[in-house]
């Protein structure tokens, strides 16, 4: 087969390798690509969300299956071209995108399905969004209603914090377009958590799960991010009750849109948490996750190729899919001053020597050459490194093994990335040796 992936981070590096392992590849395209996607195939100067220019490269190059990375693609109609063009898409078409493109669409989902979520409102004015922080008290949510590229949520723990995100995305216009309408919902409390499945309009299949590290600072302290790092799986949260989440927050979702003329074809992650009433969900997003792709992928031990003309094809409920039992961690690295702007052109060196140790593997995003061929740090989060291993514990030694034997002077990265799931699994563990004595 020949195949175009959309996209440029770490996780397109991670979807890069896994397809190269597959036997049914023929050739590989990126498009933009990065220099680690480069390793696998041929990169294409083509921007994610330029449509027309993705469509006519594919139909040019005569591609067989093309699989969206991020979601600006698909809510710009990616899949919806490629339809038109006769060319497979490993994506929803842009009305089944809104799951993500629209924060007040999907809440409409959830009230349709009857998914349990947080109790929201939507606002089209500050004045009445400000009114109903008053009201309502805090901790209390502010999302903007469109995309804005994983920063158009403010988890406030005062009125004042939510006023101000208001004014920011409603009046200052801090996320363009995406901020003009906002949702607000009350603030869940528990363990969150990335419940990912391959989706064919009215079959899910359970991909994983992972646990998502956001804010910059150690403890989970400072602003959000697009993701520090990533445990899979969670060591609270087994198959089992991947299944019941999927029971109760996924398929419930694929038959309201099925009911509604807009079936959802692709790969649904479902952000959620795990509170006291049991799995709430707190978003749908349609796409892998960045970091948690790449703590995902590595533990997959069948061919992902067929798994996504699977899902193109509507016959997921035969396809193979297994990943090993074992541990990832996931870390990512990123340029000094991120999540602000952040320090570029500093060379990277060490990769290869991270890449040599048992189990790590090291993706790029915000990587480039310089004039000399150097490779160097050119944006945010620039490099994740991973690290697979039989336990939790051995995991995330060898992830951060791999990130000191990285030589980058301006990288920056949390260093408990694992730590609350590890001190989660030995406190279970301990539980359980106390009842057998």
């Amino acid at each position: 087969m020949r195949v175009l992936l959309v996209g440029s981070g770490g996780r397109e590096h991670a979807l890069a390798l896994t397809l190269s392992r597959s036997p049914a590849l023929d050739a590989l395209f990126t498009a933009p690509g990065n220099p680690g996607t480069a390793l696998f195939g041929t990169n294409v100067a083509i921007v994610v969300d330029d449509v027309p220019s993705l469509v006519a490269f594919a139909t040019a190059e005569r591609i067989d299956l093309v699989i969206p990375g991020p979601e600006a693609p698909l809510v710009a109609g990616l899949a919806d071209a490629c339809l038109v063009a006769g060319i497979a898409c490993a994506g929803p078409t842009a009305q089944a995108a809104r799951l993500e493109g629209s924060k007040t669409f999907s809440k409409e989902i959830c009230d349709a399905a009857g998914i349990p979520t947080a109790r929201w409102e939507r606002f089209d004015d500050a004045a009445s969004a400000r009114a109903f922080v008053r009201r309502r008290g805090a901790p209390i949510v502010v999302k903007a209603d469109g995309l804005a590229a994983g920063k158009g949520v403010v988890v406030a723990q005062t009125v004042a914090e939510a006023e101000a995100a208001i004014g920011a995305m409603m009046e200052q216009s801090s996320l363009g377009e995406a901020g003009v309408s906002v949702v607000i919902e009350e603030c869940l409390e528990g363990d969150e958590v990335s419940l990912f499945a391959f989706c064919d309009g009215e079959t899910a299949v359970l991909i994983g799960a992972a646990q998502d590290h956001k804010r910059i600072g150690e403890g989970d302290t400072g602003p959000n991010t697009g993701g520090m790092g990533a445990v899979s799986p969670p060591a609270f949260f087994d198959p089992a009750t991947q299944e019941q989440a999927l029971d109760l927050l996924v398929r419930p979702m694929l038959r309201e849109m099925v009911r509604r003329g807009t079936p959802f074809r692709g790969v649904i992650f479902a952000g959620l948490m795990l509170t006291t009433r049991g799995p709430e969900l707190i978003e749908y997003n349609i796409r892998f996750g960045d970091p948690e792709a790449q703590a995902l992928l590595p533990r997959l031990r069948t061919d992902l190729l067929p798994a996504l003309v699977a899902m193109c094809d509507g016959t997921l409920a035969r396809a193979d899919l297994r990943f090993a039992d074992e541990a990832s961690v996931a870390v990512v690295m990123a340029g000094r001053g991120y999540p602000g702007t952040p320090a570029t052109g500093a060379p990277i060196r060490g990769i290869e020597r991270a890449e040599a140790m048992t189990g790590v593997r090291v993706f790029q995003a915000a990587t480039t050459h310089d004039a000399a061929g150097t490779l160097v740090g050119n944006g945010g989060r620039v490099l994740t490194v991973v690290a697979t291993a039989p336990t939790l514990e051995a995991a995330r030694d060898a992830a951060y093994a791999g990130v000191a034997a990285i030589d980058w002077p301006d990288a920056i990265w949390r260093r408990d990335i694992g730590v609350r799931a590890l001190q989660r699994a030995l406190a279970a563990d301990l539980e359980i040796a106390t009842s057998r004595t």
